[in-house]
């Protein structure tokens, strides 16, 4: 369930008997068209339950039903904002249609005024984030200088919104409001947030069909979660477990590296050849993660799964492949280490943590930045 600042909702098949009735009046300015409406929107359209009419001054009142206690929008031609409606809520609205986001003051419904506050918070946070996402992919991989610019930029930039969203959940504690925050959080890198909030919301709104679906939405990820431990339980390469050691010569074919040297620091394994096109298409973006963090404890062991050692050579040198972990016994398909890791496909990487134990596999381009970001905080 992919939900933005503005609340998408799964309408259920309520039966009228579960229905309440509502009213909702206020004022509108610079209305887009003549009549108010209460609605669901499902990102795409609206379902709309009552309205109103404007009169002259923009003012409407509606009294109708809606099908539960839930989350609904207010809205005026093609712009609305959020409402939340309990069973015999009467709530008033004032808005400016041309600027609803910004400037929309409840009364009889302070969760939903503070819901609206911070979704223009949200709003512009996922709006700057997109931004720099679309600029750093026009970065070449070589312009380190304003991918690290951007970089520190968007990073001060989330703790910013972090501490306004902290600062929010605390103001808003059992309160149906806090969806808004919900929405916000990856429950894979936030589960426990997450699950805080949303107990925080079965507990003062749980009559709502849209909880109801988060509830749902929560269970069936832990037991997805459940059954994916259990498969990697038999994974050599599963998140948490000890990555093989490994001992292989270095490019002098004399020098013996073991993997279990680089305890201490974060390492890239990274499996790739000079004839395989994607890896020396990424090559770039290693060497820039090289080159940012490895004076902050991070390196790169390339295994190669070259036959021919002056190819494996010459891509080093071309691709400017500047850390000095290199192996390989030019075996090919067959060679030692690709073997014991099961490689069946490169490029094939391995995070590993300080520690030797694994954080990750295949990571490259953006998600290889956002992991290594979030490890050395920059």
């Amino acid at each position: 369930m992919k939900i933005g600042s503005t609340i998408v909702f799964i309408l259920l098949g309520l039966s009228v008997m579960s229905q309440i009735s509502v009213t909702v009046g206020g004022q509108f300015f610079h209305p887009q068209s003549d009549s108010v409406y209460i609605a669901k929107f499902n990102g795409k359209q609206y379902f709309q339950f009552f309205g109103a009419k404007l009169d002259a001054e923009g003012k409407f009142n509606a009294t109708g039903m809606v099908p539960a206690p839930d989350y609904y929008v207010i809205r005026n031609g093609n712009v609305h904002t959020n409402i939340i409606l309990k069973a015999g809520a009467d709530i008033k609205v004032y808005g400016d249609v041309k600027r609803l986001q910004d400037i929309c003051n409840f009364t009889g419904s302070e969760a939903s005024q503070e819901m609206n506050r911070f979704a223009v918070k949200l709003e512009k946070w996922n709006i700057k984030k997109d931004s720099a996402y679309k600029a750093m992919n026009a970065y070449p991989p070589q312009d380190t200088a304003r991918r690290n610019r951007l970089n520190q930029y968007m990073t001060q930039a989330y703790l910013t919104f972090l501490n306004e969203r902290q600062e929010f959940v605390a103001a808003n504690q059992n309160s149906p409001a806090l969806i808004i925050a919900l929405v916000s959080l990856d429950i894979n890198n936030e589960f426990e947030a997450y699950t805080n909030i949303l107990n925080q919301l079965v507990a003062c709104f749980g009559e709502s069909p849209t909880i109801k679906e988060y509830v749902n939405y929560v269970n069936t990820y832990v037991t997805q979660k459940e059954q994916k431990a259990n498969q990697e339980a038999n994974n050599p390469l599963a998140k948490g477990k000890e990555a093989p050691d490994f001992e292989e010569f270095l490019t002098d074919g004399k020098t013996p590296f073991k993997l279990s040297s680089t305890r201490g620091k974060v390492v890239l394994l990274d499996f790739w050849a000079s004839w395989c096109g994607p890896c020396r298409k990424e090559n770039p973006n290693v060497v820039n993660m090289y080159k940012k963090y490895k004076d902050k404890g991070f390196t790169v062991v390339s295994v190669s799964l070259d036959n021919d050692k002056q190819k494996w050579l010459g891509a080093i040198q071309n691709d400017q492949l500047s850390w000095p972990n290199h192996v390989s016994d030019l075996g090919g398909w067959n060679s030692k280490v690709p073997k014991k890791y099961g490689v069946n496909s490169i490029p094939l990487t391995v995070l590993i943590d300080r520690d030797g134990k694994i954080i990750d596999t295949n990571l490259r381009g953006p998600s290889l930045e956002e992991t290594l970001m979030r490890i050395f905080g920059f």
